[in-house]
Order: structure tokens, then C-alpha cells, then sequence
């Protein structure tokens, strides 16, 4: 017959040796996993946030230089009325000293005519507008009357005009420094976040920008014929500038932002086009296909329109990216900013 005998249960001093090294495994485990810790999940996201921050600042940039464009016409409207208003208050000075001849020779001849009293009247505009009732007004007097009231009031207006374009300037002067703090404050958290990353981290990004780099060098960009004669010449000239670096507010020769490059290399085909991307974004003949874009022409990138390269033949983009990047031709597919249209110039 089989025995069925109860398991032995082991002696209390069995049962502690054996819980001593079960705690001590699990000890040596903790240790270990203390040694090789786990990946900061925070990481990625400081990484993405990093990303964010450039675009941002892009954004910015093409706000900033519209503010820009901005100011510099306001401020040739300005100089512009203040050069004509010179110039009338020279021929209002000169018509008045006309008047004054005729009126001392009244004078001298026995009687000051009563429209010769405009010169000697304490608020000429309130004579002037009653001077054409004056029956005793000669034909030349009244002409002169007439050309220095005109005049007068042209000054006015050049004057009132001025003084609205000079505040409409300190007003964009106002937001050119808002934007230009806005940019610089986005930048500086943005390398703030870059000190925060680990070296290996920090590598990390420069060999994807150094990989980016080497496809530019290595893009191919086919035969295809460029979009017209002026588009190819302000192409071309980009070309020559790939390798130069990201400079917020840049146009060349040395730096660029996105516009920056765009307006430029059209200039060196004396073609003048704006200098923002949302105003390059208006002009020209619109292509609303990717797949009918030749060399040459204008891409509008993402939504607010706020980037802008140049298409560069077999789905390749020649732009300035971002911030830490530089001129060099990308992938459209993989720039990360989606297609809006393209522009023929």
C-alpha cells in the first residue's frame, strides 16, 4: 500500500534563511534598476516643446516683418508730406510777398485796397473766405487771392496728413518692439529648454540637423524646366545660398528667415515682391496642385501662411527652415508644415 505521508515543514530557522535571501534579491534588483533608470518620459515632451517654440518664433518673425514693411512705407509717406509741405509753405511765402508789394503800392498811391488788408489782418482765413465778394478786387489781385487761399488750405491738409501718418508710424514702431520682444522671448525659453537636455540629448539633435544637412547636399531634384524665366533666375540665386544660416529678421546675403531668402533671390532678378510671406502668398498666378508646381515657383506653407520657399523640382522644398537650421532643400512631405498653394511669378 502507498504511503501518503504530510511534506515535512520546514524548521523556522529554514524558513528565515530562506526570506533573507529573497529580500536580498529583490535588494540587488532595486539597486540595479537604481544604476540604469528608466527614460524621462518628460523628456520627448521638452524635445516637442523645443519644436514648438521655433515655430513660434517663426510666426513671430513674419508678424515682425510686416510690422517692418509697415513702418519703413509709413515713414517714406511721412518724409514725402514733409518735403511737399516745404515746398508749399516756399510758394505760399512767395505769393504772400506778391500781395505785400501790391498793397505798399496802395499805399504810397493814397489808400490801402480793402483785399490789401489780408496782409495786415490778424486772422487772414477769416478775410480770405469773404475776399470774393469784394467788388473793387481786380482780376490779378482776385487770381491771387484765390491761389493763396488754395494754397493755404493744401498746407493744411498736407500737414493734418502728416501728423496721421507720423502716429500711425509710433503706433507700428510700438508693435515692431512688441514683436521683436515676443521673438527674443521665445528663443531664450527655447534654449533654456536646450541647456536642459543631457549632452547625448543635445547630440542627438545636432546629428539630425547634420543628417538634414547631408540630404540637402544629396537631393535630387530632377530636369525639370523652371516655371518661367523670372522664377528661375531668383531660384538660381538661392542656390547659392544654401549653407547660409536662420536669422530671425534676416535678408541676406549671409542670413535669412524664410521671406527673407525668397524676397531676396527675387531682387537679384530684379523682380520686387513683399517681403512677408502672407503678401507673397497674394501675388502672382496661384497653383492650388502640388503636382503642378515647377522649379521656381512659391510654396505657402502652413495655415496662417507664415512660410514660404521655393519649390525646387522632384517634391523638394529650398527654403530657410527655423531657427539652428539652414538654407538647404527638404523633403515637402517631410518638412512637417502642410502645403497651402503655390505661387507663379
Amino acid at each position: 500500500m502507498a504511503s501518503h505521508r504530510r511534506a515535512k515543514q520546514p524548521s523556522p530557522v529554514y524558513a528565515s534563511v530562506i526570506t533573507a535571501t529573497a529580500a536580498a534579491a529583490v535588494a540587488v534588483s532595486a539597486q540595479t534598476a537604481s544604476a540604469d533608470p528608466l527614460p524621462d518620459p518628460t523628456k520627448k515632451g521638452t524635445q516637442a516643446q523645443i519644436d514648438r517654440l521655433y515655430e513660434e518664433a517663426t510666426q513671430a518673425t513674419e508678424e515682425y516683418n510686416g510690422a517692418k514693411e509697415s513702418a519703413e512705407r509709413l515713414q517714406k509717406q511721412v518724409r514725402d508730406l514733409q518735403a511737399s509741405a516745404a515746398r508749399q509753405q516756399d510758394g505760399l511765402n512767395q505769393l504772400r510777398n506778391r500781395l505785400g508789394s501790391i498793397a505798399a503800392a496802395q499805399y504810397r498811391s493814397g489808400g490801402l485796397d480793402p483785399s490789401m488788408q489780408l496782409l495786415l489782418s490778424s486772422d487772414p482765413d477769416e478775410y480770405l473766405a469773404r475776399a470774393s465778394a469784394l467788388d473793387n478786387l481786380s482780376a490779378q489781385q482776385a487770381s491771387e487771392l484765390a491761389q493763396y487761399r488754395s494754397q493755404q488750405l493744401d498746407l493744411q491738409r498736407q500737414r493734418t496728413q502728416a501728423t496721421r501718418k507720423l502716429d500711425g508710424l509710433r503706433e507700428t514702431r510700438e508693435e515692431l518692439g512688441d514683436k521683436k520682444r515676443e521673438i527674443q522671448d521665445k528663443l531664450a525659453k527655447a534654449q533654456r529648454l536646450l541647456n536642459s537636455l543631457t549632452s547625448a540629448e543635445r547630440a542627438e539633435r545636432a546629428a539630425k540637423e547634420e543628417r538634414a544637412n547631408r540630404d540637402s547636399d544629396r537631393a535630387d531634384l530632377g530636369n525639370e524646366a523652371g516655371a518661367t524665366q523670372r522664377a528661375t533666375a531668383a531660384f538660381n540665386a538661392a542656390k547659392s545660398r544654401v549653407g547660409m544660416p536662420y536669422v530671425w529678421g534676416a535678408t541676406g546675403p549671409g542670413s535669412f528667415d524664410c521671406s527673407g531668402l525668397t524676397s531676396w533671390a527675387f531682387k537679384q532678378a530684379n523682380v520686387s515682391i513683399p517681403r512677408t510671406s502672407q503678401a507673397q502668398a497674394q501675388i502672382g498666378t496661384r497653383i492650388n496642385s502640388l503636382s503642378a508646381l515647377k522649379p521656381g515657383d512659391l510654396i505657402i506653407m502652413r495655415t496662417d501662411l507664415s512660410h514660404v520657399g521655393f519649390y525646387a523640382g522632384n517634391g523638394q522644398i529650398l527654403h530657410s527652415p527655423k531657427p539652428g537650421a539652414q538654407v538647404r532643400y527638404e523633403s515637402i512631405a517631410r518638412s512637417g508644415m502642410p502645403f497651402m498653394w503655390g505661387v507663379r511669378i
